[in-house]
């Protein structure tokens, strides 16, 4: 029996093509997948929809073999903060990647987690309770009076879930130290700068800021150095979340040209930012990551595209690819936010389709060519460019959705192959066809990929550098992840 959770029944209702293209998919999976026995058949008996001429232009507005900086890192730097995405900048990533959810207040925030237990310290600043005299305070600073702050507080407390970040404002994530935990628990790794350097969660606004050379601007002598900002006031607009309905707050953020950054080679990544599944995020969200795209930077390449000769690498190996279309990638697992996503941005956006094995509604059940094919062609059908399938492997041990015979239905569609997430060198080398995977037939040739989610950017960097899949005019000069960390100041006592 199939595992379907409400919020997924709900796209059958609102967008009946779905259920109709999810049921199809599956009903042939159950009745004909055992007729499917030899791959190298099956690859080319089933059928794979294949990309527009016109989606193909956009896929290829993505660089061959991107580096892709999962969270920032989650080895060497607490994930998706300052320090990782300064650090990925600066180790030379392709792109900075996100997790994108949102504040009560709809500040789109770059956080993976929809609690805040494990990397925040929101158990010993706010407990289990409403921070109560903060957000009243928050509510008359904008604007209300003291009684209608108080009844706001009340409405609030009633429908109040504790550890999610929807129902928290951003000003109250502010307050939450979001880089301790990573000294506490990885001792090896552990930087001593982040004592003396706070660490936030990120907002989607900070990830284009640290993409473009940009640090917070914070008051460097003040205990924690705190980052500086203001709260310009209601806009007008309401979001409608998890935690009910409130006012969209402005607020303006402060930022300042990295030193680190100057004095280096000015690399300029892109990003790439995933859409989490639709009922942790209010309905229209697509619009509101369309409207801040569009009012940060000029990343939104709909509205403003780039001169299409534009390089990725400029100047000896200078990363240049948040300069050009492929500034900006989009990414998802749901289905139904694949479908919303399209609605919104047309297909004129990069955009990845995720994939995991298992029995969700949208997780992919049967991984025959058959069962594949299926994802591939709703991928195809909702716009999406790339298949981003899981790898298999320590640490993680994710299921296997990227073998060589995966690799080639994904290119029979004419789509390219992101697969996450690489750890170790083991990796590598397996998916570029070194060993396990190695042996070309003729048919299934390496890599098995044309872009990597990567935990260890410096890893990537220096196996692709070194087995000479990252050419010229992309650097050819090895990196050293601990030398950037400390040039960041993260290894700093003082």
């Amino acid at each position: 029996q199939l595992y379907m959770p409400s919020y997924f029944l709900g796209t059958f209702t609102e967008y009946p093509y779905v259920a109709l293209a999810f049921g199809l998919g599956m009903s042939a999976m159950s009745c004909e997948n055992q007729k499917f026995n030899d791959v190298k058949v099956d690859v080319d008996r089933v059928h794979v929809d294949e990309l527009s001429p016109e989606m193909i232009k956009v896929r290829d507005y993505v660089p061959e073999y991107a580096v892709i900086a999962h969270r920032g890192s989650t080895f060497w730097t607490p994930e998706e903060t300052e320090s990782a995405y300064r650090w990925a900048r600066e180790i030379g990533a392709d792109y900075l990647e996100c997790d994108m959810q949102v504040s009560k207040d709809g500040v789109v925030l770059a956080l993976h987690d929809d609690n805040l237990k494990r990397t925040t310290n929101i158990e010993t600043v706010f407990g289990e309770t409403l921070p109560r005299e903060i957000r009243k305070n928050y509510y008359m600073k904008i604007g209300y009076s003291e009684t209608e702050a108080e009844e706001k507080v009340k409405a609030d407390e009633a429908n109040f879930v504790p550890n999610l970040p929807a129902y928290y404002t951003y000003e109250e994530l502010l307050m939450l130290d979001a880089g301790s935990w990573f000294n506490n628990e990885n001792l090896e790794e552990a930087l001593p700068g982040l004592a003396k350097e706070k660490q936030y969660i990120s907002t989607l606004e900070d990830l284009i800021m640290y993409s473009k050379g940009y640090r917070l601007i914070r008051d460097r002598n003040q205990p924690g150095m705190p980052r500086q900002y203001s709260i310009v006031g209601k806009t007008g607009e309401t979001i409608t979340s998890l935690s009910g309905t409130a006012d969209i707050v402005k607020y303006d953020f402060g930022y300042e040209i990295d030193p680190v950054w100057e004095a280096g080679n000015k690399n300029i990544p892109g990003i790439y930012i995933e859409f989490k599944e639709p009922w942790l995020n209010p309905k229209g969200f697509e619009q509101i990551v369309y409207d801040v795209l569009a009012n940060t930077q000029d990343m939104n390449i709909i509205e403003k595209p780039e001169p299409e000769d534009t390089p990725f690498y400029i100047n000896n190996g200078t990363i240049n690819v948040g300069n050009t279309n492929g500034k900006v990638i989009l990414q998802t697992f749901s289905l139904e936010s694949l479908v919303r996503v399209a609605e919104v941005f047309q297909g004129k956006v990069p955009m990845c389709f995720l994939l995991w094995k298992g029995t969700g509604a949208t997780d992919l059940t049967y991984d025959d060519p058959l069962g594949y094919a299926s994802f591939i062609n709703l991928g195809v059908k909702y716009k999406a460019h790339f298949i981003g399938p899981c790898i298999a492997g320590a640490p993680n041990d994710y299921p296997e959705l990227d073998q060589p015979w995966q690799d080639y239905l994904i290119h029979r569609a004419k789509m390219k192959n992101h697969p996450y997430t690489f750890d170790t060198y083991d990796q590598m080398a397996k998916y570029f066809g070194q060993y396990n995977f190695g042996v070309a037939d003729g048919m299934f040739n390496p890599p098995y990929l044309d872009a990597l989610f990567t935990n260890h950017s410096d890893m990537s960097i220096n196996y692709m550098i070194t087995h000479g899949w990252r050419k010229s005019p992309a650097s050819q000069t090895l990196v050293d992840a601990r030398e950037v960390l400390r040039k960041l100041g993260y290894l700093d006592n003082n």
